[in-house]
This record gives C-alpha cells, structure tokens and sequence, in this order.
C-alpha cells in the first residue's frame, strides 16, 4: 500500500513540478524579450518557485515511501 501510495505522490510531484517548471521557464523567455530580465525574475520565484518546490517536495515522500515499503519487505 506504502507503493501504491509513493507511487502516486511521485506521479503527483513530477506533474506539479513539471508543470510550475514550464511555465517559469516561458515568463523567463518572454522577460528576456521584453528586455525587463531582472524584473521578471522576482514575480517567477514566487508564483513559479513555490509550486515547484511543492512539487519536488511531492516527489522526494513519495520516493521515501516507496524506499521505506522495500525495506519493510526484505
């Protein structure tokens, strides 16, 4: 069941993550655009950084269950 359940916080994690990531990724591209870089980079950590670390915090409990299920059976 631990499995089961790292396992979906895992999948969870790397769709957060993957998601927040992108689109950080794309305000960046469009500030360096605009020319405004360096005031792009505040709004981005924290309307992009704070679901990313979410999402990376997702997925290291889900490995840290699926670890603790594979010592618990050997």
């Amino acid at each position: 069941m631990k499995t089961l359940f790292g396992g979906i916080l895992l999948a969870i994690g790397a769709l957060i993550a993957g998601a927040s990531g992108l689109c950080s990724l794309g305000v960046l591209i469009a500030g360096m655009s605009g020319g405004s870089f360096g005031s792009a980079i505040p709004m981005v950590l924290i309307f992009g950084g704070i679901p990313f670390a979410i999402g990376v915090g997702l997925i290291f409990a889900g490995r840290g269950l699926i670890r603790e299920d594979d010592e618990d059976r050997h």
